[in-house]
């Protein structure tokens, strides 16, 4: 199996960091290495926002929900929606830009953060540094982009921890593969059966870990996904002057 391979296999969420700075020569190589990846029409409609200083990292912890290792962390990456940067492109030929106002507009910038995430983290963990994803930015997302100084065009989407780690994070079972890899057709047949099978393997999870407080997934998912856990991300899009329908 390739370094690679066991990289993407042993994945995990470290949230425990030590306070030591990142060396800036690594941190210019996981930027680099995330600027390479692909955007939808190579529109590069992503901008990424470099967070060091520990007073605005504590800012960005409270914004999250209350998060203590975005404060811990040396270094916290919002991914931004940068229609922005392909605006002024339209300028140059005398065209207004409409994406922004377009579900489609949404769909591939959201497709491309994602993947950028993806990018910066297996770039960290190459480097030796623990990373965890951040969407917990979302639940005060206004107060972020004016945090940040996002002019007209960009927002935040979600973040990135990085930074050595003190305590390393444990690899979390995941549901049945069978859940995730459907051969030619989609198949729902084995899903209820799965996800029950999951709950008892998460929970002896948790119970190995020490984290005797674990929900089972169904019940953590039941707790977000029957309501609008994050209810100002849109009048953030849309004071942001994003994906607002025009008359």
């Amino acid at each position: 199996m390739s370094d690679t391979l066991s990289l993407l296999l042993g994945h995990h969420s470290d949230r425990s960091f030590r306070d030591d700075p990142v060396d800036g020569a690594v941190l210019d190589e996981i930027v680099a290495a995330a600027h390479q990846a692909p955007t939808s029409h190579n529109a590069q409609h992503v901008s990424l926002v470099i967070v060091q200083d520990a007073e605005t990292r504590r800012h960005i912890a409270a914004i999250a929900g209350g998060q203590p290792h975005i404060a811990r962390a040396p270094v916290f990456i919002a991914v931004i929606i940068d229609f922005a940067k392909t605006g002024a492109a339209l300028t140059l030929h005398g065209k207004e830009q409409q994406v922004h106002h377009h579900l489609e507009g949404l769909v591939a910038g959201s497709v491309d953060v994602g993947i950028q995430i993806a990018t910066l983290m297996i770039a960290a963990r190459a480097s030796g540094l623990g990373a965890v994803p951040i969407g917990g930015i979302r639940n005060d997302l206004a107060a972020l982009n004016t945090l940040l100084a996002l002019p007209q065009g960009c927002t935040a989407v979600t973040g990135l921890c990085i930074g050595h780690v003190d305590q390393p994070a444990a690899v979390k079972p995941r549901l049945d593969l069978s859940t995730y890899r459907h051969d030619e057709r989609y198949s729902d047949k084995d899903i209820a059966p799965a996800i029950v099978d999951y709950d008892n393997r998460l929970a002896a999870h948790w119970a190995a870990i020490g984290r005797m407080e674990g929900e089972s997934w169904s019940a953590s998912i039941a707790e977000f996904y029957d309501h609008d856990y994050y209810p100002g991300v849109a009048a953030a899009f849309a004071a942001q002057g994003l994906f607002t329908e025009k008359e």
